[in-house]
């Protein structure tokens, strides 16, 4: 009886540990994850996040969005490697360094060249994927650069593009995962967006689970964005984290929504 009561003392003693450590890192979490987005003219953004089906796995995903100093708003979304405090620092760590070289670059792709070589030099031994994008409500100019991240989905209200329709995936050539190598450089998709629309991006485990497939989930969220393209950021941000229960998925899920009015009439 005496060893089955010390086998019990310790069993309760590790859960106390593991409950403390995961109440850390959703502190962290909360600190680390910006209190509120930027409402700017023509702009609307909005963001939802779920933890981890296993409440003993916080994760680092991330999302941000600010404004820069060219006038464009600059939009960031990550997930890091791994489900804990350590992770958690790292998305703190990615998260900062972006939004510092964002003041002195308005670039994606030197955003992230840079952040990967500021990531690397801290000695982490951490990644992160990312995806970086500056849009500019006035003149319609998008810059997207991503490492090593899910594509971002889109929806307009008219079909300005024929070979792709009013709504998609944007497959354009990223780099690698922020953290790994030294030296890397990112491409940089522009566009020049003229219509009303959305833009939307997620994490990983929104759209990619035990029980489907990365194709199957980009896709219900592009139903969904072409659906509510038009309608309330917020309402759409919380309709696509619905995706992640279809999933099955264990990690944590990210989406950020950011929608525009079209570039102003030049009346």
């Amino acid at each position: 009886m005496l060893t089955l009561g010390r086998l019990v003392d310790q069993a309760l003693e590790r859960i106390r540990i593991q409950r403390a450590r995961v109440e850390l890192a959703e502190a962290l979490q909360r600190h680390l994850l910006p209190p509120q987005l930027p409402q700017l003219p023509r702009i609307a953004i909005a963001a939802r996040y779920t933890p981890s089906r296993d409440g003993l796995d916080v994760g680092g995903d991330w999302y941000d969005a600010f404004p820069m100093t060219n006038g464009s708003v600059g939009v960031t979304i990550g997930d890091v490697q791994g489900h804990d405090v350590e992770a958690i620092a790292f998305m703190g760590q990615a998260r900062t360094s972006l939004r510092a070289l964002a003041g002195a670059t308005t670039d994606p792709g030197e955003i992230l060249s840079g952040t990967n070589d500021l990531l690397i030099s801290m000695s982490c031994g951490l990644f992160a994927t990312c995806c970086f994008l500056t849009f500019d409500p006035v003149t319609g100019a998008l810059a997207m650069s991503r490492a090593g991240h899910i594509p971002m989905v889109w929806a307009t209200d008219t079909d300005t593009d024929t070979t792709t329709g009013s709504s998609g995936i944007v497959l354009d050539r990223g780099g690698p995962p922020l953290g790994i190598l030294p030296g890397e450089t990112y491409p940089v998709t522009r566009r020049r967006l003229t219509e009303p629309g959305s833009l939307v991006l997620v994490t990983d485990g929104v759209v990619e689970g035990p029980s489907c497939p990365l194709e199957k989930g980009l896709d219900e969220v592009v139903q969904l964005v072409r659906g509510g393209y038009d309608g309330d950021p917020d309402r759409l941000a919380g309709e696509v984290i619905k995706v992640a229960d279809l999933t099955g998925h264990r990690d944590d899920a990210a989406v950020l929504v950011v929608r525009y009015a079209g570039i102003p009439s030049a009346g």
